[in-house]
């Protein structure tokens, strides 16, 4: 894959387009005034934006060659807000803003006007598009024209992007994933996850982080085929929707074997989740007690098993946050800070997939649920790794067994 050149992409126009009316600025994200007009547009999903802004404004800082053209692509743009917002926020020379509808094309343009397109320096800075994704990313690859950020903000379980997008972005660069197939990932829909993600899901009690291991490992297996592997720089779970987000670094050449990407193991009887790799098929089982009954075993993959985030990455973005005086303010009652907190811990690498709810250990232990809080102290006092989950609000992440959350909660209930 070559480098991007350092001119904007060639744009060919459509001409006889009406001028665009100058945007009435009914809604703003972080300073940034825009109309969302007649796309669908959720303020729900601002904080999802945010993240996406404060990792591709670290990724311009880092880049080997500062001084060449930060370019960025958004393929399913809507009102153009994200875009916006790469534009205005994270510092980019140039952003493709790309929305199949073409009626939306005056909206677009009036939330951009406020940027000249042409500026008297020569270099163009922004453009707008109506193709279908898939295609506009296929054109952008056949032509050469690589991109530091491509960000694709699909609905359901549409897949068949993610491989053209790797195509037309640079190495090293951040492709920007997204799905709201929440029935793929609770286990309804096995037949579709096989089809977009190359992944077979059944139901287990984890079913959001799931589903965004699925979304990761579809990456991981596009990028794979290409020559390539990924690094997931942070992975997002929003309840409204539910929407699974996930921001990857395409790497330079296959990853050595495949660590990070295979099957989740989840026993009924007892309650404990296990990872396997290819090399582990015909051995999955599970050590507790029960060995008769075969179906209490559920098997979920193949999918993403490595960290969910980079711990660096996401304290950087914390600390950018805090510099922007975006940490500490709620948006739509998401606190960065809080948040990318989170994140920090439950990138622990000795953390293993999934999440144990607080009410599967007190019904197995047999006593009321213990605070959250204590639990976690008590099992990292005992030397374990434990931590909260931004997917599940009450439930710990941790590389405890469950029979050992088990006894820690009993005897927690003792003290009390």
């Amino acid at each position: 894959m070559a480098s991007a050149s350092a001119a904007a992409p060639a744009v060919s126009f459509q001409p006889g387009r009406r001028a665009p009316l100058r945007p009435r600025c009914t809604h703003s994200e972080r300073g940034v005034s825009f109309d969302p007009g007649s796309a669908f547009y959720r303020s729900d999903s601002a904080p999802g934006r945010d993240l996406a802004v404060l990792a591709a404004t670290l990724h311009r800082r880092r880049r080997p060659d500062p001084s060449a053209p930060f370019l960025c692509l958004d393929a399913m743009c809507g009102s153009g807000v994200r875009a916006l917002r790469y534009l205005a926020q994270a510092g980019a020379d140039f952003v493709w803003a790309n929305d199949a509808s073409d009626a939306l094309h005056p909206v677009i343009v009036g939330n951009f006007s406020r940027f000249e397109p042409v500026p008297p320096e020569g270099q163009r800075r922004w453009v707008v598009s109506h193709l279908d994704a898939t295609r506009l990313l296929a054109e952008r690859y056949l032509r050469r024209e690589y991109f530091d950020v491509i960000d694709v903000d699909s609905f359901g379980s549409e897949a068949e992007y993610i491989r053209a997008a790797f195509l037309a972005l640079k190495i090293g660069g951040l492709l920007y994933l997204t799905s709201t197939d929440w029935r793929s990932a609770r286990g309804y829909g096995g037949k579709c996850s096989l089809s977009s993600y190359g992944a077979y899901i059944r139901p287990v009690p984890y079913p959001n982080e799931i589903g965004l291991r699925m979304l990761l490992g579809g990456a991981a297996r596009e990028a794979a085929m290409l020559g390539f592997h990924i690094e997931p720089v942070f992975s997002y779970y929003a309840y409204h929707g539910p929407i699974f987000r996930a921001m990857v670094r395409l790497c330079h050449g296959k990853e050595d074997g495949i660590s990070n990407y295979g099957f989740i193991c989840h026993c009924k009887s007892c309650g404990q989740s296990q990872t396997f790799g290819f090399d582990e098929l015909g051995q999955i089982s599970c050590g507790c007690a029960d060995r008769t009954d075969a179906t209490s075993i559920t098997v979920v993959g193949p999918l993403w098993t490595g960290p969910l985030h980079d711990r660096s990455s996401i304290t950087e973005m914390l600390n950018l946050a805090v510099e922007w005086g975006w940490a500490h303010t709620s948006e739509n009652g998401v606190t960065l800070e809080k948040l990318l907190g989170t994140m920090i811990e439950e990138s622990d690498p000795r953390l293993p997939p999934g999440y144990i709810r607080l009410d599967e250990i007190a019904s197995r232990a047999k006593v009321n649920s213990p605070p959250l809080g204590t639990l976690i102290h008590s099992l990292q006092k005992e030397g374990y790794a434990a931590c909260r989950s931004h997917i599940g609000a009450n439930a710990v992440k941790t590389n405890c067994p469950i029979s050992s959350c088990i006894v820690v909660a009993r005897e927690i209930r003792n003290l009390r």
